[in-house]
């Protein structure tokens, strides 16, 4: 009776497992498809952006003022951001076949994200001096000890034969030196030796003398420790990217910035006949790659929060 519950507890954790996975995908669809609109977005206020410089060389070009290079170059530059608006239609469309699916439904329009920056409201960051003791709350771990339980197992000897107690996340947000030492350098093989001398089984039961009973534990045993280990080993990668996310993107902003300012002194130093038309054209494509780098900067930091929340067992500490 008491292993039968056990496994069905057990098989409850797999399902709630299922749904912290559902949920993170969907967030994680969401924010790709808010992503891809503003790219789409973006696309398009250039095209009508080079479809007015294109009618302004044209005009220089016909009063004899501009080459035809100078024209060719502009029709170039039309064609291109053309294209992208046709791939990235595409792709949105596909982005929110994907979410529909997830969802299990057409999400209503009024529900859907226009761009990544105004309609994703902020997610909840790690808590700095997070412990390891977060992830005992994992589904994974759950049904993995429920398991050991039907065994005929003692959680609490368990755990501290297998479950490393240390800080996740350091005082400024990042991996901790506890967690790192986990993995040996280059390999990410485990570390944590289990204490062995803890009696993880209560004695008692005339099944433990059977060999099934006891291969049955064994299994359960080393599943136990796997899902340990892969916890560790998840969080210790999202923390990873988390180190150095943010330094990305703040490095991308401000590149952004700086081509920003370099596109508006180029455009002027056009207008006064003092660069060709070619140093604007490379200005714009170095804007536009710019601002599509950013868009992708900030969905990896959005993104990385969602997978923390996955990781962690559905919450961040």
């Amino acid at each position: 009776k008491d292993q039968a519950l056990e496994q069905y507890l057990a098989t409850e954790q797999a399902g709630r497992s299922i749904q912290i996975s559902l949920i993170s995908q969907v967030a994680a669809s969401y924010l790709t498809l808010a992503a891809d609109r503003e790219r789409l977005q973006l696309s398009k206020d250039t095209l009508a952006n080079q479809q007015e410089s294109y009618r302004l060389i044209k005009s220089r070009f016909e009063a004899g003022v501009s080459s035809s290079l100078a024209v060719n170059q502009a029709r170039t530059t039309v064609d291109t951001a053309r294209v992208d608006i046709a791939r990235y239609t595409a792709i949105v469309a596909q982005d929110e076949n994907a979410l529909n699916l997830l969802v299990g439904t057409t999400v209503p329009f009024d529900l859907l994200p226009q761009t990544l920056s105004e309609t994703v409201t902020a997610l909840k960051d790690v808590s700095p001096g997070l412990t390891s003791d977060v992830l005992l709350g994992r589904p994974d771990i759950l049904q993995a000890e429920g398991q050991l339980k039907g065994a005929n197992a003692n959680i609490g000897a368990a755990r501290a034969a297998f479950f490393p107690r240390i800080t996740l996340v350091s005082s400024i947000g990042f991996g901790s030196d506890d967690l790192a030492g986990l993995f040996k350098p280059d390999s990410f093989a485990w570390k944590f030796a289990p204490q062995n001398t803890l009696p993880v089984f209560d004695g008692g039961s005339n099944l433990a003398n059977q060999k099934v009973a006891e291969a049955d534990r064994d299994i359960a045993v080393a599943q136990y420790e796997k899902a340990i280990q892969n916890a560790f080993r998840e969080v210790s990668d999202a923390l990873a990217q988390r180190g150095t996310i943010d330094e990305l993107l703040a490095a991308q902003q401000s590149i952004s910035d700086a081509t920003t300012e370099s596109h508006r002194l180029s455009q002027a130093r056009f207008e006064k006949g003092v660069d060709g038309y070619l140093v604007v054209l490379d200005s714009q494509r170095s804007l536009y790659s710019a601002q599509q780098n950013l868009i992708a900067a900030r969905l990896s930091r959005l993104t990385n929060q969602v997978t923390l929340y996955k990781v962690l067992g559905g919450g961040m500490g």
